[in-house]
C-alpha cells in the first residue's frame, strides 16, 4: 500500500469526520466524505506529513514545507507548470487589451483591471497550505480499476514578518489541488488480498480496522498519481463606465505522466472548447453527432458523459459573477444560439428530436427540454461548474486556519454547490461499502440530485431559504420540464434575484 494512502486512512481513523466548530452546521453533510477540521488540517501541513513537496519528494530529508520558489525548482515533477501558466496570463493579457483598448492592466490597485501577482509563484515568501482532504469515489465511473479518486486541495498563502518578530499569513486567491487515485490497483493487505473499493470506503465511512493494510506491500509511489488542478483569480476589474465589477478566474490541469514522471499540460475534463469548434466545419459536425448520440446522450444527462479530448480546451478563463443563467458569459451556451459565430451546433428541432427518442426509450433523468439540455452543456465543463452556486470562483476554499480571528468568510469550508452534493457522494460509498455497484448519476449543478431531498429539505441546498428554484412554478410562465421540481419550502416562494426568465431563489413570501 502505497504511504499516501496509508496516511490518509490513518488520518481518517484518527480523526473521523471532524469538521471545525466553526462550520458545525454543515458537520453532518460533509462526514465520511471529507476533512475540513482546520485545526487537523493545520497539524498536517505545519507538521510536513501532507505538504506537496513531501508527497511527491518523500525521500526528502528537510522536515519543513518547502516554499514556492524552491517547490518548481527543486521538484522535476511540477517543471512543466510555471511555463504553461505564464502562456495563459500573457494570452488572456492580450485578450484583456484587444477587449478593453482604453483600460489599464498591470498589478495593483492603480490599474483597472487587476492582474494576480505571477511572483507570487516563485518567491520564498508563500507557499501552498493544506486546505482539505475530500474522497471522490464518485468519480469511479471515470475508472472503475482506481474506484474513483482522493483530492489534497491546497491553498496558496504568503506569509510576512510583522514588526514584533511575529510572522503573519494572508491566503491568495489560487487553488492547488493533487488529485490521487482512491487506489492502485496493485496494492494488497497484509495477506496479500487485493484491496478493494470498499475496504477504501468502509475506512472513510465507520473508520473500520485499517492497521491489517499496513504491513501490505509498498507500490510505486507515482502509482497514485493523477493530475494537478490549479484555479487561480487572474484578475479583477472594478466597476466603471465600460462594464460591471468583473473578476476572471483561469483553470488548468497538468495530468502525470509515469514515463516522464512530470504533471504535463492536459486538457480539462468536458471543457467544450467552442472557439475550435465553431471554427472548424468538420468538428461542428463531429461533435454534434457524437453528443445526441443515444448512449452519450444518455450519460450527458446523468451527469457522468466523458467528451473525447478532441473536443476539448486546455484552459478556461470563468468569469464571475455570472448570474443564475450565466448566459450572456458562458461559451457553452453560444452552441445553442451561435452569438455570431456563424450557425448555433445545436438548434431547438436538434435538441428536441432527439430528446423524444430519448425519452421514448426511457433515458431520461435530468433533461427534458431545450432549457435542460442548454443548462447540462453549461454545467458538465469545468468552468460552468464553478460559476454555480460558488465562493467567488471556487468549490473549497477550505476554512482559514492561518487566520488570527477568523470571519464568516474563512470559517465556511465549501459552496452550496459542494455541501448539497455530499448526500449523493455520501450514498455511493455506502454502496461501494456493501459491495454495490454504486448510482454515479447526479442532477444539475444549480440544484442537488433529488434522490438525497429527505436529508437536504428545508436547506439552502434544497429547497430553502436562497435556494435556486423554477420561476415558472411561481407562475412566471409555463413550467419547465427540467425543472418543474425546483419548487421551495413551506413558507417560502420562488423570487427573481436575477436577469432570468427561469430560475429564481427561494425567499420569504411577502404580502
Amino acid at each position: 500500500m502505497s504511504r499516501v494512502l496509508r496516511i490518509l486512512l490513518a488520518v481518517v481513523v484518527l480523526f473521523g469526520v471532524v469538521v471545525s466548530p466553526l462550520a458545525a452546521e454543515n458537520a453532518q453533510l460533509a462526514r465520511g466524505a471529507a476533512i475540513t477540521d482546520p485545526d487537523v488540517l493545520g497539524k498536517l501541513d505545519r507538521n510536513d506529513t501532507l505538504t506537496i513537496s513531501r508527497l511527491l519528494w518523500p525521500e526528502r530529508n528537510a522536515n519543513f514545507p518547502l516554499t514556492t520558489d524552491m517547490l518548481f525548482s527543486q521538484l522535476p515533477q511540477l517543471a512543466p507548470i510555471p511555463p504553461a501558466i505564464e502562456a495563459e496570463f500573457d494570452r488572456y493579457i492580450l485578450q484583456q487589451k484587444a477587449a478593453w483598448p482604453t483600460e489599464t492592466i498591470g498589478v495593483g490597485e492603480g490599474f483597472d483591471v487587476q492582474l494576480f501577482d505571477r511572483a507570487n509563484l516563485n518567491s520564498p515568501n508563500t507557499r501552498f497550505v493544506l486546505a482539505g482532504i475530500v474522497n471522490r469515489m464518485d468519480r469511479a465511473y471515470v475508472s472503475e480499476e482506481s474506484c474513483g479518486e482522493i483530492r489534497l486541495i491546497y491553498r496558496l498563502a504568503r506569509f510576512e514578518t510583522r514588526p514584533d518578530g511575529s510572522t503573519s499569513a494572508t491566503r491568495l486567491p489560487m487553488t492547488f489541488n493533487l488529485v490521487m487515485k482512491a487506489r492502485d490497483a496493485r496494492q494488497a493487505d497484509a495477506s496479500a488480498k487485493p484491496v478493494t473499493c470498499a475496504d477504501i470506503a468502509r475506512r472513510w465511512l465507520d473508520n473500520g480496522d485499517w492497521q491489517g493494510l499496513i504491513g501490505g506491500g509498498l507500490s510505486p509511489h507515482d502509482a497514485m498519481l493523477d493530475r494537478i488542478e490549479t484555479n487561480i483569480q487572474i484578475s479583477i476589474a472594478p466597476k466603471s463606465a465600460l462594464h460591471d465589477f468583473r473578476s476572471d478566474y483561469l483553470l488548468k490541469v497538468f495530468k502525470y505522466n509515469g514515463a516522464t514522471k512530470q504533471f504535463e499540460e492536459s486538457t480539462l475534463e468536458n471543457q467544450i472548447d467552442s472557439n475550435r469548434i465553431f471554427a472548424d466545419n468538420d468538428l461542428r459536425r463531429d461533435f454534434k453527432a457524437w453528443l445526441l448520440a443515444p448512449e452519450n446522450l444518455r450519460e450527458f444527462d446523468r451527469g457522468t458523459v466523458l467528451i473525447p479530448e478532441k473536443f476539448l480546451a486546455k484552459a478556461a478563463v470563468v468569469p464571475t459573477p455570472a448570474g443564475l443563467d450565466a448566459s450572456s458569459l458562458q461559451p457553452e451556451f453560444g452552441m445553442m444560439q451561435g452569438e455570431g459565430k456563424g450557425d448555433p451546433v445545436f438548434t431547438d428541432s436538434d435538441v428536441v428530436g432527439a430528446l423524444k427518442q430519448a425519452a421514448a426509450r426511457g433515458d431520461m433523468q435530468n433533461i427534458r427540454s431545450v432549457a435542460g439540455f442548454q443548462r447540462r452543456l453549461n454545467d458538465v465543463t469545468c468552468a460552468g461548474c464553478h460559476q454555480t452556486r460558488g465562493i467567488g470562483g471556487f468549490h473549497f476554499p477550505g476554512v482559514d486556519w492561518l487566520a488570527d480571528k477568523p470571519s464568516n468568510s474563512t470559517i465556511v469550508p465549501a459552496s452550496p454547490h459542494f455541501l448539497g452534493d455530499q448526500v449523493r457522494r455520501r450514498d455511493i460509498l455506502t454502496a461501494f461499502a456493501a459491495g454495490k455497484r454504486p448510482d454515479f448519476s447526479r442532477g444539475f449543478a444549480s440544484r442537488p440530485q433529488t434522490r438525497g431531498s429527505e436529508e437536504l429539505a428545508g436547506t439552502e441546498y434544497q429547497d430553502g431559504w436562497g435556494a435556486h428554484c423554477s420561476l415558472q412554478n411561481a407562475g412566471s410562465g409555463t413550467p419547465d420540464r427540467s425543472f418543474t421540481s425546483w419548487s421551495c419550502a413551506k413558507g417560502l416562494t420562488c423570487q427573481a434575484a436575477a436577469a432570468s426568465s427561469r430560475i429564481g431563489m427561494c425567499f420569504i413570501k411577502t404580502r
